[in-house]
């Protein structure tokens, strides 16, 4: 007797018997767990094993589960498991370029739950950097608490620039940083800047730092705006044409080969960096030190900022308040801060941690500077920067600009640069603005 839909359909059946009878043997464990919580970083994550544990002796009965998961399952994962109401954690924490995307539809529908209340009530708004809070709010209310600042310094090769005569005290603005740079490069041998010609994840900070961003405080798209068309006018010689001070050639083994053989003399480095810059060149130890970012004019802001983690707590949380009080434990103490700061150079955002002698350690790595008193001294002063749920979107699409505007210059150079510069992000911001438009939600 045939089966009267066909042998596919047949196959479908009798798998999801299978399906069903395996499960019925084998069901899904009940999480024992009373809260749990992803973080995608593994510094991160070693570093809340060592706390939770004092968290749950003031807990009784408490038990965490602290899960180490991809930064792609905390994208991706967790927005279908919001929208099926499917193993959802209790806490995440989301990287900085990803947050926007959660933020989407009406705010009742935010799968985070919302902090504004909460922050605003025990003080933290005033005790942390409030340009922090800035990429994890949505139409004005706070949907996740800042786990770092990442200002941005720039590290240099401390001894060629003493072999060539160079004083950093001078270099206060990017002219002058150019005009060091014209007399100290050597093309195809040695530039003054690393920088890369076809992303846009160094672009940003400098478009931060002189108040740029992809989107203004109301989510609309400004990457067009004339801040974004000086800053690309700024950024393109420096990577492309003749008179070029920068080049990038990847990460990895040939970045590091590039550093200890002075083919970059400088980097841009927010905190994190420095530590990943410490570990990838281990050879540099004490041949490497860190200046403020130069102003665009004199007197103007010498720092920006580049990456960043929240935590937030989700809706499906039974336990909002032993949750907040979680973040809390491994956001705020400031011992903990401490040593972490000491392990991965990663600045809190909670100012009042910065009095703990930590900061002031001299790094021999970085000719003994005291490296978190040089970060902190900046972190009142970064930039907002505001994000939207299409931030991936407009990422992609300025890096699309950014290649294009190099390509132009290199065929053209300053010719009809400008013109060029302000029809291509227009193009790039139309593309954004009419996805935004399409889409509500």
């Amino acid at each position: 007797m045939r089966f009267p839909y066909g042998p596919a359909a047949l196959s479908m059946l009798v798998l999801s018997i299978l399906s069903a009878v395996w499960l019925a043997f084998n069901p899904i464990p009940p999480k024992k767990a009373t809260l749990v919580m992803w973080t995608f970083a593994k510094t991160h994550y070693d570093a809340y094993k060592q706390a939770i544990p004092s968290f749950e002796a003031k807990h009784p009965g408490v038990k965490v589960d602290l899960q180490l998961v991809s930064w792609q399952a905390v994208t991706s994962r967790l927005q279908a498991a919001f929208l099926s109401d499917l193993d959802v954690p209790d806490l995440v924490e989301v990287e900085i370029s990803a947050a926007g995307s959660f933020f989407r539809g009406p705010l009742k529908d935010v799968g985070f739950r919302d902090l504004t209340d909460r922050i605003k009530q025990s003080g933290l708004y005033d005790r942390m950097v409030q340009a922090r809070f800035a990429p994890y709010t949505s139409r004005g209310r706070i949907f996740g608490l800042p786990h770092d600042v990442h200002p941005v310094m720039i590290a240099y090769r401390r001894d060629i620039f003493d072999q060539l005569g160079i004083d950093v005290s001078k270099i206060q603005t990017w002219d002058d940083f150019i005009a060091v740079g014209r007399k100290v490069t050597i093309p195809g041998k040695r530039y003054m800047l690393e920088l890369p010609d076809s992303e846009s994840s160094r672009f940003e900070p400098l478009l931060y730092q002189r108040g740029g961003g992809l989107f203004d405080p109301q989510g609309n798209c400004i990457m067009d705006n004339e801040i974004a068309v000086q800053t690309m006018l700024f950024y393109v010689p420096l990577v492309a044409g003749p008179n070029r001070i920068a080049s990038d050639l990847g990460g990895g083994q040939i970045f590091t080969r590039a550093v200890e053989d002075g083919y970059f003399l400088c980097m841009i480095t927010p905190d994190w960096r420095s530590k990943t810059i410490e570990v990838d060149v281990p050879k540099m130890r004490g041949k490497m030190a860190l200046m403020p970012l130069p102003a665009v004019y004199p007197g103007g802001r010498r720092t920006s900022t580049w990456g960043g983690t929240m935590i937030g707590i989700t809706k499906h949380c039974k336990y909002p308040d032993l949750a907040w009080e979680l973040a809390l434990h491994l956001y705020l103490n400031k011992d903990d801060l401490a040593q972490r700061f000491r392990d991965t150079n990663i600045l809190p955002p909670a100012k009042d941690a910065w009095d703990h002698p930590a900061y002031d350690e001299p790094r021999p790595y970085w000719s003994n500077q005291p490296l978190g008193r040089l970060y902190a001294q900046l972190a009142p002063d970064v930039p907002f920067q505001y994000t939207s749920p299409f931030i991936g979107t407009a990422k992609g699409k300025l890096s699309e600009a950014l290649v294009a505007c190099v390509q132009y210059y290199k065929q053209n150079g300053d010719k009809g640069f400008e013109e060029f510069v302000r029809k291509r992000l227009k193009q790039s911001a139309d593309e954004v603005r009419r996805l935004m438009r399409r889409n509500p939600y």
